[in-house]
This record gives structure tokens, sequence and C-alpha cells, in this order.
């Protein structure tokens, strides 16, 4: 539980300190927002996501991001689901930054764990690594809304008896994010 207030925090005073800055970099990019995955035959999960990139990676080809991703807030709320979270770290690449729709490919790092929150489930493994390659597009408009969906493949996984059992390879998200950092302005009127 701990681990999940700190990434609250985390997230929340980096968006706090990014929007109260009066002259935001033209040059950094910080998105922030909602991942919805799916794992195929399995359980929905919903979460936050964040992406910073700035014109020294890659010229704003490159975004390196973090999410949080659970079943707590899809299949397993209100449910008798399996309580699984995912903590991810990414670093994804724009083929066509310019374009209104850019294709993409991401890498994605981190941790999953299960809560099978029964004793008679002890002994079964609910933690692994995560390695897995996601294949997408982003629809980058030129405002601070950015809709991106991809279909990815969790290189490891597991049958229950070695690596949780809950852990399937191939899943689907969509995330929604806005660039805090991208002040939008009004035109004046020359009347």
């Amino acid at each position: 539980m701990k681990t999940y207030r700190l990434m609250f925090l985390f997230v929340g005073f980096s968006t706090l300190a990014s929007l109260g800055q009066d002259r935001p970099s033209k040059d950094a990019v910080l998105d922030v927002g909602i991942r919805l995955q799916k794992s195929i035959n399995l359980y929905a999960e919903n979460g936050i996501t964040a992406q910073y990139s700035n014109q020294k990676l890659a010229s704003k080809r490159l975004l390196l991001g973090v999410s949080y991703v659970t079943s707590r807030l899809g299949t397993a709320l209100n449910a008798n689901a399996i309580k699984q979270d995912n903590f991810l770290t990414s670093a994804t690449y724009l083929f066509q930054p310019k374009w209104l729709v850019q294709p993409l490919v991401k890498a994605n790092v981190g941790y999953f764990t299960a809560d099978y929150e029964s004793e008679l489930f002890k002994e079964l493994p609910h933690t692994s690594l995560l390695a897995s390659p996601e294949f997408g597009l982003c629809y980058c408009p030129r405002f601070p809304l950015k809709v991106t969906a991809s279909i990815g493949y969790n290189l490891l996984t597991g049958n229950g008896i070695v690596g949780p059992g809950t852990l399937y390879p191939v899943f689907v998200q969509t995330s929604l994010t806005w660039d805090v950092l991208m002040k939008t302005t009004k035109k004046k009127s020359t009347n």
C-alpha cells in the first residue's frame, strides 16, 4: 500500500508543479493520463500513466514513461477476481512525430504481483518481472489530448507452477493523456 501512495504522490506533485509554471518550455512534453489495458482472454486492468520527452530525446521521438495498472480498477472492482498490479517503466519511439497519427513502438519493463487473498494459495508464484514490447498508433493532434492504442506481448509469463498463472502473454491497451506542459492560447481578435 505504501508503494501506491508514493506513486500517486509522485504523479500528483509532478502534475501540480508543471501546472504552476508560467512559461513551460516549448520543447518539453509531459503527458499524464489513464491507461486502459485488457489481457486477451483474462482481466481488464486500468490505471495511470505519465510520459516525458523533450527536444534532446531524439527530437521528441523518444518518450520515457511510468505506468501503474491494476485489476483493482478493472475486473476485480466489486468482483471476486484476482487483484493484480503492474508497475511499468517504458521507452516509446514515435516514427513520424509530425504526422497526426503516429506509428510507435514501446518497450516496457517492470514488476507484476497478484494478491490471491487466501492462505490456501500462498505456495503459488504471485510475482514476476515484466518485459513486453508494444506496437501501435498515437493520435496526436496539435492540442494537449493524445490517444494511444497498441497491442503488446508479455515475454515473461507463467502457468501457475512456474510464474503467476494470471500473467497472460497478449494484451491490448488504450491510453488517454493530456500534455500538462502545453499551454493552449486563444487568439486575440483585432476589432
